[in-house]
């Protein structure tokens, strides 16, 4: 298969992983190793890998992407000897996921004015409340893969929209309750509507849940805590949102979170080289869960 690789580059120029598996009409697995075994490609991945926590992985810690979604959609296979297409087409792929990456968070901003029209005559005056973008949008690493959606199986284009809504403990429970209910409809909006397909992932908590997930003793509160962690301001307080990142801080989550992405950079590094090194694609075992993709859903069920 190595020369089909090299034969349908030379035609067609650098192309993705999903674009070469689909001309090929091979697996990702199988190409992926060619690829990284073959001295006659080159292979250039953009963007970046940040922290996941996955229950299949010892300690928890892996990097998103995974490998096989960053070999199709982050990745550019050119030959060899033709390294300034690679890097062109590769600028390319990076200048279309900062692009969608903008457009899924000024989604996120439309949700936002939305919400803040509807609620307009009940949004409390003197009580804090801030929105948070966390996940893919933050990393400008969105993509716009149409994927299924897992509580419904519709098709969505690409990343989720997640979003945290942190209130103070003073905020009153009905106006929470309503808030609820209109976040909800716009996410069935977009989730429906043909010409969005957007899935949006919530969850509204008082800083009193977060004061419990600082204790980061669950694997439900250390994703959490890595949530919040990535997570940037949409809307809404400053202070409550520097408030909460101080929180994770007090409690030593920051560290403990920038440890456990060292040790995952670590695992990936190793896991890559074995795989390339040893492994078939009919018997990669343990290494599995680090090459196809698992979702972080747990903190929005």
């Amino acid at each position: 298969m190595e020369q089909d690789v090299a034969d349908l580059i030379e035609g067609r120029g650098p192309l993705t992983g999903a674009e070469l598996a689909e001309g090929l009409g091979a697996a990702g697995l199988p190409l992926w190793l060619i690829c990284r075994r073959s001295g006659r490609v080159r292979v250039v991945t953009v963007g970046t890998r940040y922290l996941r926590l996955d229950r299949r992985v010892e300690g928890f810690a892996r990097l998103s992407p995974s490998i096989l979604r960053e070999f199709l959609t982050y990745s550019v296979v050119g030959l060899a000897d033709d390294s300034e297409a690679v890097e062109r087409r590769a600028r390319e792929i990076c200048a279309h996921i900062e692009k969608v990456s903008r457009a899924k968070w000024r989604l996120a901003e439309e949700i936002m004015a939305t919400l803040r029209e509807r609620l307009a005559d009940r949004w409390p005056a003197d009580s804090p409340l801030c929105f948070i973008v966390a996940g893919d949008i933050v990393y400008s690493m969105a993509h716009d893969v149409p994927r299924p959606e897992r509580s419904t199986g519709r098709m969505v284009r690409g990343s989720d929209i997640d979003l945290v809504v942190i209130a103070g403990d003073q905020v009153p429970d009905e106006f929470l309750k309503e808030l609820d209910r209109q976040i909800y409809q716009q996410k069935y909006r977009l989730l429906i509507a043909p010409q969005v397909n957007e899935e949006v992932d919530y969850i509204i908590k008082k800083v009193a849940r977060v004061r419990e997930q600082v204790r980061f003793d669950t694997f439900k509160h250390m994703v959490a805590c890595k949530i919040l962690g990535e997570g940037e301001l949409l809307y809404g307080s400053t202070a409550l949102f520097e408030t909460v990142k101080a929180m994770l801080d007090d409690h030593g989550v920051t560290a403990r979170l920038e440890e456990l992405e060292r040790r995952a950079t670590v695992l990936r590094a190793e896991a890559e080289d074995d795989m390339v090194k040893h492994a078939v694609p009919e018997a990669i075992g343990d290494l599995a869960h680090l090459f196809y993709s698992t979702e972080e859903s747990e903190e929005f069920e």
